[in-house]
């Protein structure tokens, strides 16, 4: 029998590829900053990100700086776009929380972020039409200028860290990533404009155009880029960090806020847990043909579609560490755009506070996937992670 026909070993999770791989969600992205932070502090260094839309902001910042000044540039960037509000909310419940929260993402819709977006004057409609300025309510040039202040796309396009961020052909409708690996080869450069254009949901944001072709936000087709991760490398084993800003999974909706909020979060979850588990079967589709490929009789063996089956078996191991943002009672639809100090420093607290609590179970990086080649385990909270079967 040769080596060909050997199952995959069991291999330490913690001795994989280590990917982080992140979600898009405005507002809510500094709660992936305070993720990060704490998997900083467990020694968690990412050689991969992927991110789509404010994760691609979070993905670039963190790539395009050296690993000590990482988490002091994710905390400049999102100090420098929480706006503040001129009062502090009421400690008198979730009715009054929500209202505050309203209240300044209405502000923030009508006044912009600093160094990210600012209204047009005049208003879109008031402008020629097909002139750049009448597609979008915002201008987003302050964020060309602050990504080329926060990061290094010299460190970017050198390789130092992968880098991969999704957008949609505006025209064509398809999806793509613009990888820093792939563009190394074909000989071309990650810049500020590809981080704009898979952040640039509509009709908010502008379309950024690349080598002729306008793109938006990736979230608009898929707001995960897991797949992509996934698809992309096949030889390596990887540790996959997947942190989600929006949950598949939640209550029913009772008024007319909470069923926005929650369609919203359907809408932009991208069905994360049926990829992962359609990735799960494709991982114990192909450990069942390697098996069944070791019970062939020597005759066989060499057969071509007894070949062609073997290479398509082969595959790498893989571990998705999942967390997932979970709201607050109070957050309503205006959520994933309530730039405010307060709601930024609460999901920076909840990242930092989710990811300590799990890694007090440190046990299941080390253990061997006992065969396996494709397991998910969910963070979740204090409780020890939760292998998903």
């Amino acid at each position: 029998m040769t080596d060909d026909y050997v199952s995959a070993p069991s291999r330490t999770p913690a001795q994989a590829q280590r990917v982080l791989v992140l979600q898009g969600g405005g507002a809510l992205g500094s709660y992936q900053a305070g993720a990060f932070q704490a998997l900083c502090h467990s020694g968690f260094e990412p050689e991969w990100i992927a991110g789509i839309s404010i994760g691609a902001v979070n993905a670039a910042i963190i790539a395009g700086n050296e690993a000590e000044q990482r988490v002091d540039r994710l905390k400049e960037f999102w100090q420098m776009v929480s706006a503040p509000v001129p009062w502090k909310p009421a400690a008198s419940g979730d009715r009054h929380r929500s209202l505050f929260n309203e209240t300044s993402a209405a502000l923030i819709a009508t006044f912009g972020v600093p160094g990210f977006f600012t209204p047009r004057v005049p208003p879109a409609p008031l402008w020629p039409q097909g002139s750049p300025q009448s597609q979008s309510y915002y201008d987003t040039s302050p964020l060309k200028r602050t990504l080329e202040r926060l990061v290094d796309f010299d460190r970017i396009n050198d390789l130092k860290c992968r880098l991969s961020v999704g957008a949609v052909g505006v025209t064509s409708g398809n999806f793509r990533y613009f990888d820093n690996v792939e563009f190394k080869r074909q000989g071309k450069r990650i810049e500020a404009e590809h981080i704009m254009a898979s952040g640039a949901l509509p009709p908010g944001f502008p379309s950024i155009v690349i080598d002729g072709e306008h793109y938006w936000d990736g979230g608009i087709s898929s707001n995960t880029p897991l797949d992509y991760v996934l698809e992309a490398e096949t030889d390596r084993d990887l540790l996959i960090f997947q942190v989600d800003l929006f949950s598949a999974r939640g209550p029913l909706p009772l008024t007319l806020f909470e069923a926005a909020e929650r369609e919203k979060d359907i809408r932009f979850s991208s069905r994360t847990r049926m990829n992962t588990d359609k990735n799960r079967q494709i991982h114990n589709a192909r450990k069942a043909v390697r098996d069944l490929l070791d019970k062939l009789p020597d005759h066989l063996k060499d057969d071509p579609s007894a070949k062609f089956l073997r290479e398509a078996a082969k595959e790498n191991t893989v571990t998705v560490v999942h967390l997932i943002y979970k709201s607050k009672n109070y957050e309503t639809n205006s959520k994933d755009y309530d730039f405010s100090h307060v709601a930024m420093v609460e999901h920076w607290e909840s990242g930092v506070r989710d990811v300590h609590s799990s890694m007090r179970h440190r046990e299941w990086l080390e253990r061997p996937q006992s065969g396996e080649t494709m397991v998910t385990y969910d963070l979740s909270g204090d409780e020890s992670p939760v292998k998903k079967e």
